[in-house]
């Protein structure tokens, strides 16, 4: 049976950062019609229920339909030390993320927290994200196999370190592209899980690994890869240090055959000119993840800029060096870094980033990240009066915008009043 529902719609025509908000579409009195697990029409509330008498009908009201959300760079096997105190990254590595992550050689334990991560997720109104994981093979099928008994549409790769990781955590060039390749085999376009080569960053990484895994990436090009690139000053210079040819940090990885269209380049913010203009020619995607940038101080993010120059750019949490698994507050967080560098972005520019743009970084925007015809139908419902304080705010708005800003700066998983993954409800 087709599902018919009900309450305020939001969707997009283009991207608002080129063509402005003209470029969203918002019904006050919509409807979306579900069915086989697609988006089958969107349009008037009226209009759809003549036309679908038969349609089961969810009535939200005045509660915000749209495309759930997506987070384009987190590590859930950091989900147990999110908002740990203090540290910059390289300590944060040491001190809390290395000895979290040994812990996943133990299937049972890193089952438990995939289990907690995508409920806590799902829990917040994210329908599809990009994970790292460990070295471990066995966190790689934890979280797909998470995954796929909630039909969600999930990337994910096993992080591969052969240097400066502690004993227990390192791999070798020849293991890290072999143990990829067989889980890249075993669960790349298995129902909606994605496989994504993954070297976590070049100084955990010998020149003869990052060649492994690009190699690897060369071999299935259909796969996108993930780094982190430039998030930090200190991090630059340790890259200059380990890497002296190298005419920059982005060279470490465009020599070893890991710079292209598919690669998502995680936080990119003290880029050289040189690296914003190869970034841009390949067509790469870069990941804002603001919580994470302003919690241990790496930086502000160029959106603008960046955005102006034509890149692809994702919105992510980077749980659990971000402090929120809510993509609602790392909405909020892009707006105070985007206003510390002088620009106020716009709800809508804000909205699409957490929707259409993740999907469109991920190169998935033909199947999630919106709502029309044909879309996979995962829609978070998000009530635009969570709170007192909220509530009070959207009483004086003016327009949409003026009521969904609220939520985006103050709301939490209090405003999410159902999430759909797959054209089903998800249990709460």
């Amino acid at each position: 049976m087709a599902d018919l529902l009900l309450g305020q719609v939001l969707s997009y025509d283009a991207d608002p950062f080129a063509e402005g908000i003209a470029a969203a579409r918002h019904e006050s009195a919509g409807a979306v019609l579900v069915e086989g697990g697609r988006i089958a029409a969107v349009g008037p509330a009226d209009r759809l229920r003549a036309a679908h008498p038969q349609a089961r009908v969810t009535d939200y009201g005045k509660a915000l339909i749209s495309a759930g959300f997506v987070d384009a760079h987190a590590h859930y096997p950091q989900t147990a030390i999110i908002a740990s105190w203090g540290k910059r990254l390289i300590d944060w590595l040491n001190l809390y993320t290395f000895p979290e992550e040994m812990r996943f050689a133990d299937p049972a334990y890193a089952q438990a927290v995939a289990e907690r991560y995508l409920g806590l997720v799902t829990a917040h109104g994210t329908t599809s994200a990009c994970s790292y994981c460990t070295i471990h093979p066995e966190s790689v099928d934890a979280i797909f196999g998470a995954a796929a008994t909630r039909d969600m549409r999930l990337w994910a790769g096993k992080t591969c370190m052969d240097r400066n990781a502690p004993e227990g955590l390192r791999d070798t060039a020849q293991t890290g592209h072999d143990q990829s390749a067989a889980l890249l085999a075993k669960w790349h376009g298995r129902g909606r899980a994605a496989y994504v080569i993954t070297p976590r960053f070049s100084p955990t990484s010998t020149p003869e690994q990052l060649a492994a895994m690009g190699a690897l990436w060369a071999a299935n090009p259909d796969c996108l890869m993930q780094t982190h690139l430039s998030e930090q000053t200190d991090e630059v210079a340790w890259v200059q240090a380990l890497f002296p040819q190298a005419r920059d940090y982005l060279d470490t990885y465009e020599a070893h055959g890991l710079l292209g269209k598919g690669g998502l380049y995680g936080h990119s913010i003290w880029l050289t000119d040189r690296e914003k203009a190869r970034l841009a020619e390949v067509d790469a995607s870069l990941v804002h993840c603001p919580t994470s940038n302003t919690f241990i101080g790496s930086g502000l993010f160029d959106m603008d800029g960046l955005k102006r120059a034509g890149l692809r750019v994702g919105l992510a949490t980077d749980t659990g060096g971000g402090s929120s698994f809510s993509m609602l507050r790392t909405m909020a967080a892009a707006y105070e870094v985007a206003q510390l560098r002088g620009r106020a972005l716009h709800p809508a520019e804000l909205w699409w980033l957490a929707t259409q743009g993740s999907a469109r970084s991920l190169h998935a925007d033909h199947l999630i990240g919106n709502i029309a015809p044909g879309m996979e139908a995962d829609l978070v419902v998000v009530d635009l009066a969570s709170t007192p304080a909220i509530a009070q705010a959207v009483t004086r708005a003016a327009d949409i915008w003026q009521a969904i800003f609220p939520t985006i700066m103050m709301g939490d998983d209090r405003a999410i009043r159902a999430t759909w993954i797959n054209g089903k409800p998800v249990a709460a």
